[in-house]
């Protein structure tokens, strides 16, 4: 597993708990990836690296996909629910 070099960016608030979740559940960036594409959302390895690490924002309805996905909710996304 790599570390992340570069600190949290400030484009999005979510991008922390995305990544959280995903390496909870075990699932690669790649798998993550694999899923949102056949959700429809076309996003790249370096786009999702970025929006993880805060540095890209994030459309609403790549949120509501990438929630589908994970198995958690928009708003524990937001950080609103524990």
């Amino acid at each position: 597993m790599r570390i992340r070099k570069q600190a949290l960016g400030t484009r999005n608030i979510c991008g922390a708990k995305i990544e959280q979740r995903r390496k909870a559940i075990g699932m690669k960036q790649k798998d993550l990836l694999t899923q949102l594409q056949i959700k429809g959302i076309d996003l790249n390895a370096s786009g999702l690296s970025k929006l993880e690490g805060q540095l890209r924002s994030v459309n609403d309805y790549e949120l509501v996909a990438i929630a589908e996905t994970l198995g958690v909710t928009i708003n524990w996304l937001l950080g609103k629910e524990d």
